[in-house]
């Protein structure tokens, strides 16, 4: 198996897959699986290119897609429900789209997929010089500012499960900034829409503005009555930021029949 997985929750808990979005970690999902979904058996991957996975190319959402059905493979698991944030939920698409027999029902939480060109190219290019800093306390003043609206436990998480000394005694994100660009191109792809008869949840964040409306519009042609659209008053990262929502939105759909 390519991928690092994490896993919370009981043994024999219902499974699901949560994929996280571009320079996280399937750590991210902690606190929302262990305080709003406990009863759950949550598996989390760090996708490619980040965290403890291989970082070897190709960094696409079709590579993406393939390794996220071979995490299912090796894990004996047939046919579950399928969760995606921001580049997770455009994988978590593919996914679906691919083999559309494995996954159960599929959430999307802010999917990024179908943006800008040059909103892209624009973020790309600041990805080919990482950020870094002259030390964890530097990092964690910085990130407290970017995510002033999550609880101090997210904060803490992202500091000791995303970021990682180098060399040079310098600090970095836990995640590879040449797949980064190349992510930022698959983001800026058509979306690969889930097949007719997926049962969808999708919830996009209102302070971003990562899911247009020409999306919602395509994901309600394509499912029908299959899709339910849910908006959440939060920013990108809504599960971090608005978990108690978020689980029980979550929690509704994965338990209805």
């Amino acid at each position: 198996m390519t991928l690092h997985v994490h896993e919370f929750g009981p043994a024999d808990g219902r499974p699901v897959v949560f994929l996280h979005g571009l320079t996280g970690h399937g750590g991210r999902w902690r606190l929302l699986a262990e305080r709003e979904l406990a009863d759950f058996r949550v598996l989390a991957p760090d996708l490619r290119g980040h965290g403890y996975s291989t970082q070897l190319p190709p960094w696409t959402l079709d590579q993406n897609a393939d390794d996220v059905l071979d995490m299912l493979d090796s894990l004996g698991l047939d046919r579950v429900p399928l969760v995606g944030h921001s580049y997770g939920g455009a994988t978590a698409m593919h996914v679906t789209a691919r083999a559309p027999e494995r996954i159960e029902k599929l959430a999307l939480l802010d999917p990024s997929t179908g943006l800008a060109p040059q909103r892209c190219f624009d973020i790309a290019v600041e990805e080919c010089e990482p950020e870094l800093w002259p030390s964890l306390d530097a990092a964690r003043a910085d990130i407290a500012e970017m995510w002033s609206a999550m609880p101090v436990e997210a904060i803490d998480l992202e500091l000791s499960a995303n970021f990682e000394q180098r060399l040079d005694g310098q600090w970095q994100r836990r995640y590879l900034p040449a797949m980064a660009v190349s992510a930022w191109s698959q983001m800026s792809r058509q979306p690969v829409l889930p097949p007719r008869g997926t049962r969808t949840l999708l919830l996009p964040a209102t302070k971003a503005d990562f899911v247009a409306p020409e999306l919602v519009a395509a994901l309600r042609d394509r499912l029908g009555a299959d899709l339910t659209v849910r908006e959440v008053d939060s920013g990108h990262v809504l599960y971090l930021e608005q978990p108690a929502e978020v689980g029980a939105l979550l929690r509704e759909f994965l338990c209805q029949a």
